[in-house]
């Protein structure tokens, strides 16, 4: 098992956002892929009540050692006051695939 790879949800407020942040990321080699989901429904607490809002999220697949950096990027980049950035650590994954990612991230 291995925790030198991260899978980082991200949701954003639409697919021109969420393709830009993705293009920001992989340019920066901060990301080796990610993934840009359909729409879904959001709903979710802020400033007091129960949000409704239609969003696309974003899989994005890195090294540990890029957490920092991309979290920073994503910050910077994201339009919502607080973006969701959560890591989930890749436990297991085909060598060759964990292996592309080390190279592209690197």
């Amino acid at each position: 098992m291995s925790t030198d790879f991260q899978m980082v949800l991200c949701s954003c407020p639409d697919k021109g956002t969420a393709k830009a942040i993705a293009e920001k990321l992989l340019r920066a080699r901060l990301a080796a892929c990610v993934n840009i989901s359909s729409p879904t429904t959001s709903m979710y607490w802020w400033d007091d009540h129960i949000h409704s809002d239609e969003e696309v999220m974003l899989a994005i697949k890195t090294t540990t050692n890029q957490l920092e950096t991309l979290f920073a990027m994503v910050q910077e980049a994201h339009p919502y006051e607080v973006a969701e950035l959560i890591a989930l650590p890749i436990q297991a994954g085909s060598e060759a695939y964990l292996n592309w990612i080390r190279e592209v991230t690197g």
